[in-house]
């Protein structure tokens, strides 16, 4: 079934308006693959595993900052 141009134009300006979209490069050549493979074995996708690992890396690093506060 294909999507209407008209439904599909909604959806890309939906996305634009709704979401952030950022470009990764992963090297060496190879680590997409490994990333998905870890996302799929986890159940994720390779979206949600990034947004996690970002999140969580995030937490740390704020904890890791307050600790240090006097």
């Amino acid at each position: 079934m294909s999507v209407s141009k008209k439904h599909q134009e909604y959806a890309n300006e939906y996305v634009k308006e709704k979401y952030d979209r950022v470009s990764l490069i992963l090297k060496p050549k190879g680590k997409k693959e490994q990333v998905q493979a870890h996302a799929k074995k986890r159940g994720e996708s390779v979206n949600s595993f990034i947004a996690r690992a970002i999140d969580e890396t995030m937490e740390r690093d704020n904890a890791e900052e307050d600790s240090k506060t006097p």
